[in-house]
């Protein structure tokens, strides 16, 4: 694992940056991504979409000699929502499909199912994100709890290029992840999967609602049971009775079956 912090630094950090919101493993994790950015290199930029980052990096710097945990996180999140790249580089035709879909533009997953995943997560699990842009999050939580396979499904080829970069610069392994490259409304769906992600990839109407018909049939099916994680939630009232919400802060909803 790449070190920035001592230990003592690590603890001064965990308790900084202390929320009832998290648990004390939820903290830790948090400060090894604030650590790991640290550590590394500026990350790669193939298609130009990072202009910020290395006035965001110092800006995360000068929070560590201080006091204030949220101006800590809050630096940090600037620069996770940059690198995520929320201004995906859609060719015309990508983005006519888009549009024609009801689909949404890509926007920057937030830290929870980053810092939630491992702890539904071992050696041979499989993570699959529907709409992954440039595959941040499933790349962090490859990170974070190491497992056999990640599937990024996006429909931006430059976005799946500048994945690949960040998936080097990350030091991960290339058969730890599959990119794929398709449009989720024809993208045939993983046979197996033990953590399903998904941001609101399309709207749950029009186009869109037999997306959301045919991932609850193809969920509801499964022998393997996966945890759902849905950011902005749409996908609950197309799921059964069989799946319980076990966790939902108002952005997150995590579901499974029971």
């Amino acid at each position: 694992m790449l070190t920035y912090f001592d230990a003592s630094e690590r603890a001064r950090f965990e308790e900084l940056l202390a929320d009832p919101e998290r648990d004390r493993a939820e903290t830790a994790r948090l400060v090894r991504l604030i650590e790991l950015f640290l550590a590394l290199p500026l990350p790669p930029e193939p298609i130009g979409l990072y202009p910020e980052i290395a006035r965001l990096r110092d800006a995360l710097r000068d929070t560590l000699s201080g006091t204030d945990g949220e101006a800590l996180e809050e630096a940090f999140l600037f620069f996770y929502a940059h690198l995520h790249g929320h201004e995906a580089p859609y060719t015309g035709a990508e983005r006519a499909r888009v549009d024609e879909s009801g689909g949404y533009w890509c926007h920057a997953g937030g830290l929870s199912p980053i810092l939630k995943a491992p702890a539904h997560l071992g050696p041979d699990s499989i993570v699959v994100d529907l709409g992954a842009g440039n595959g941040l999050q499933g790349l962090l939580m490859q990170h974070l709890r190491p497992h056999a396979k990640t599937i990024q499904i996006e429909i931006s080829a430059r976005m799946i290029e500048s994945g690949r970069a960040l998936q080097r610069w990350l030091g991960i392994a290339s058969e730890r992840v599959d990119w794929v490259h398709a449009d989720l409304l024809d993208a045939e769906l993983p046979a197996v999967a033990d953590l399903v992600y998904l941001y609101r990839p399309v709207r749950p109407a029009g186009p869109g609602r037999p997306f959301y018909r045919r991932l609850a049939r193809h969920l509801e099916q499964r022998a393997r049971a996966p945890v759902v994680f849905s950011i902005a939630d749409c996908l609950r009232p197309f799921l059964s009775e069989r799946f319980e919400t076990f966790y939902c802060d108002g952005q997150l909803t995590c579901m499974r079956r029971r």
